[in-house]
């Protein structure tokens, strides 16, 4: 999974958001040591203050923890985890439900269309 930043939000914030979402997918599992701040900053093609920057929020947050001399972890709660996966779909989907009633569609024709679309899908 490359990283995708773009100018228009400040980069730390999506180096935030990027590493929230390869904990959540499972890229990065529960308890595992992530790469130096270096190496990770090297990936993402940022200054390494930056990625210090995003690293710094995330422990802030609880998501990841560091341990003296041996790195950064993921957090081993599970729990925490799976609520911010929950959060993030949330967003997602009432994002989506905003862009579509801006086209138009009301939340009721918004679930049809995606049930038959998901039968064409299941058919395949």
């Amino acid at each position: 999974m490359s990283w995708q930043l773009t100018a228009d939000r400040p980069i730390y914030l999506q180096l935030i958001e990027e590493i929230e979402l390869r904990i959540v997918s499972g890229m990065y599992t529960v308890g595992e040591k992530l790469p130096g701040v270096r190496d990770l900053a090297a990936q993402a093609s940022v200054n390494p203050n930056t990625m210090q920057k995003a690293l710094t929020e995330l422990e802030r947050q609880g998501l990841v923890y560091s341990q003296r001399t041996a790195g950064r972890f993921i957090t081993e709660d599970s729990k925490m985890i799976q609520n911010l996966k929950n959060q993030l779909a949330t967003d997602q989907i009432l994002d989506f439900f905003k862009k579509m009633n801006q086209l138009g569609f009301t939340k009721e024709e918004t679930i049809k269309l995606m049930q038959q679309l998901g039968s064409k899908e299941d058919a395949k």
